[in-house]
C-alpha cells in the first residue's frame, strides 16, 4: 500500500499542470492578439471601429442575466411547488424553452412573441375603454410595436431564454438542502414562504453561485447572436466593418479577442469566488 501511495499524487500533479498549460496557452494568444491589434494599422482601424458595440453587449448580458435571474427564481420555485397549476405551468414554460434551438428562440420572440403581446395590450385596451375606464384603456390601445426596439426586444429574448435554464439551477439548488431544514423552520412558527425566504433560499443561491456565474459567462457570449436582429453589439459592428471594408480577417479577429478578454475575466472572477466558498 505504501509503495502506492505516491501515484494519486503523480496524478494530481499532472492533472494541474494540465489545466496551467491550456491557461498559459490562452494567455499567450491573447497576447500576441493585443501585440498585432496594436501594431498593425489595419487591426487598429477595426478596433476602432468595433469597439463602439462593447457597452451595447455588455448592458445587454447585464440587463438580461437581471431578468433571467428573477424568471428563472420563479419557474424553479414552481418546478418544486405542490401546487398543480404553478408546477405544470413552470414545466411547459422549462419544457417548450429547452425544446427550441436559442436562434428561434430569438426570432420568434422578437418577431412574433412581443407583436402577439402588444396586440392582446391593444385588444385589452379596447375592452378596457368599452366598460367606462378609458383613463387606463386609451393608452393600452394607443400602444404600437415601435415602443419596443429591437435591443428591448434581444433583451426579452435572452432573459426568457435564459432563465428556463436557470430555473433549473434554482430547483437543483433549492433540493439540495435537507428537507430537514424546512421541517426546522414550520416547527419554529414560520410559514412555508417564510422559510423558504430566510432559511431554504439563502442556502440555495450559495450552492448554485458558481453555476449562476458560468451561465452569465455563456450568456456574454450568446448575446452575439441578437446581431441577427440587427443589434449593434460588437459582432454586428463587426460584420458592417468586415461587409464594408473586405477586412475579414481583421474584423473578426479583433471582436474575438473581445469576447476572449471578457470571458476570461469572468471566469477566472468566478474561479475566485469558488474558492472563498470553498474556504468559508
Amino acid at each position: 500500500m505504501e509503495e502506492n501511495s505516491p501515484v494519486p499524487i503523480e496524478q494530481e500533479g499532472f492533472q494541474a499542470k494540465d489545466i496551467s498549460w491550456w491557461f498559459w496557452a490562452i494567455i499567450l494568444i491573447f497576447i500576441w492578439a493585443i501585440y498585432i491589434i496594436a501594431t498593425r494599422e489595419n487591426y487598429q482601424d477595426a478596433f476602432q471601429f468595433i469597439k463602439a458595440g462593447i457597452a451595447v453587449t455588455i448592458k445587454t448580458a447585464l440587463i438580461s442575466y437581471a431578468f433571467a435571474v428573477v424568471l428563472g427564481l420563479l419557474a424553479g420555485l414552481g418546478r418544486i411547488s405542490k401546487n398543480i397549476f404553478f408546477n405544470n405551468l413552470a414545466r411547459l414554460y422549462v419544457e417548450l424553452i429547452r425544446g427550441i434551438p436559442m436562434l428561434v428562440l430569438i426570432f420568434f420572440i422578437a418577431l412574433v412573441g412581443v407583436p402577439i403581446f402588444v396586440d392582446g395590450l391593444n385588444a385589452f385596451g379596447a375592452w378596457l375603454v368599452k366598460i367606462g375606464l378609458g383613463f387606463i384603456g386609451t393608452p393600452l390601445n394607443e400602444f404600437g410595436n415601435s415602443a419596443f426596439t429591437m435591443n428591448s426586444r434581444a433583451i426579452i429574448a435572452l432573459s426568457v431564454t435564459y432563465g428556463a435554464f436557470l430555473a433549473e439551477i434554482f430547483r437543483a439548488g433549492i433540493q439540495s438542502i435537507g428537507k430537514g431544514q424546512m421541517e426546522a423552520g414550520r416547527s419554529l412558527g414560520m410559514s412555508y414562504g417564510q422559510t423558504m425566504r430566510h432559511i431554504i433560499l439563502p442556502q440555495a443561491v450559495r450552492n448554485v453561485l458558481p453555476a449562476l456565474g458560468n451561465d452569465f459567462v455563456a450568456m456574454v457570449k450568446d448575446t452575439a447572436l441578437v446581431s441577427v436582429l440587427a443589434v449593434r453589439d460588437i459582432t454586428q459592428v463587426s460584420r458592417l466593418y468586415a461587409g464594408s471594408t473586405f477586412r475579414f480577417r481583421e474584423a473578426y479577429v479583433t471582436v474575438s479577442v473581445m469576447y476572449l478578454a471578457m470571458t476570461v475575466a469572468l471566469s477566472l472572477l468566478i474561479q475566485l469566488m469558488e474558492r472563498r466558498l470553498n474556504n468559508d
